[in-house]
């Protein structure tokens, strides 16, 4: 398999691990309190495991239930 027969897999793949990290990147940003950590842990976390890891990891740990 080329990368060319991958591409119509690949760019919605893409656009959703970017829009989850711009999400969760603002969500950091915009709230104060968490459950684990603070606000540089989970930048550094969602940033650097930007493949569904990080965020998901701060939606399943860090987020503070309101």
């Amino acid at each position: 398999m080329s990368v060319r027969e991958l591409m119509p897999f690949l760019i919605p793949l893409i656009i959703a691990e970017i829009a989850l990290l711009v999400f969760t990147i603002r969500h950091i940003l915009t709230h104060d309190s968490y459950k684990r950590g603070s606000r540089a842990i989970w930048l550094i976390v969602a940033i650097v495991g930007m493949e569904f890891i990080g965020p998901a990891l701060y939606f399943l740990l860090g987020k503070e239930d309101n």
